[in-house]
């Protein structure tokens, strides 16, 4: 699907740009709501390469490797939906607030990303007016039927982490991420450490916070509901087999949860 242009001296997309939102199963029945905020790499035509090689834009720099097929598979297993975000976090980070430096890296690593140089305002807001306010609207529109439903709704936002940053090594295999709200996240840490093959992260590689994220701290902690972070280390999930496993792993750990928080009463 398409968008159509508009004659609008900072419009983004345009004739032949795919739409911001991507959604699975958006009739599943399951509490869980999956969020993934750097599925996809797509770019808008209008900024060309960015100014990179295809090499760097393949990069974790790009977005998460492997969690769009783990995260398709895994809302399929569990009957979940899966609300998505397909341009490239090199065009704008729907993770980050917008205005904070990372959310329109001129820097990413130790890349330069040329076309993120010296934009004007104009064009910053164009980006977050046509990919990053599209994502986060539909999420709050899901979370607003939800309740309407009388619905429970547990938010899971999925993500993956590259093997080295900046030239360290990462032991994790999966990591759990959270900031205030614990219960989820305690769960899950729980059951990974029972899988017994593991090198679990509590709040590793990265800790969720206000200033660092968006998706949690907006549409989980400020909304009341259970929520957590899940992070794969990239290397685990780079092909598809990967992938299914690792779906397929997550999807029988979360219907067990998912008993533990209806026996809590967290989810009736």
């Amino acid at each position: 699907m398409t968008l159509d242009a508009v004659d609008t001296a900072d419009q983004l997309l345009g004739e032949g740009d795919i739409l911001p939102v991507h959604e699975v199963n958006a009739d599943g029945k399951s509490p869980f709501l999956l969020t993934s905020d750097h599925y996809g790499r797509a770019l808008p035509r209008a900024l060309g390469n960015l100014g990179l090689a295809e090499s760097e834009l393949v990069r974790h720099i790009a977005w998460d490797i492997g969690i769009a097929g783990v995260a398709e598979r895994l809302a399929r297993m569990l009957d979940a939906h899966l609300i998505a975000q397909r341009y490239s976090r090199l065009v704008i980070d729907c993770n980050r607030s917008p205005g904070v430096a990372s959310s329109i890296s001129v820097i990413s690593e130790a890349t330069a990303i040329p076309r993120n140089a010296g934009i004007t305002e104009g064009e910053r807001a164009a980006r977050r007016r046509e990919i990053f306010d599209p994502y986060h609207h539909r999420i709050d529109a899901a979370i607003d039927r939800r309740l309407h439903d009388k619905r429970p709704t547990v938010l899971v936002s999925l993500h993956s982490f590259t093997p080295v940053y900046a030239g360290v090594a990462r032991p994790w295999h999966i990591g759990a991420l959270y900031n205030r709200d614990t219960v989820l996240p305690q769960l899950l840490l729980k059951h990974l450490r029972a899988e017994g093959d593991l090198v679990v992260g509590d709040n590793e590689p990265y800790a969720v916070s206000d200033l660092s994220d968006y998706t949690i701290p907006v549409h989980g902690e400020a909304r009341g509901l259970v929520n957590t972070g899940i992070e794969i280390r990239q290397d685990l999930i780079a092909d598809q087999s990967g992938q299914r496993q690792w779906a397929e792993r997550l999807a029988r750990i979360f219907a067990e949860i998912e008993a533990e928080l209806r026996a809590e009463r967290l989810v009736d």
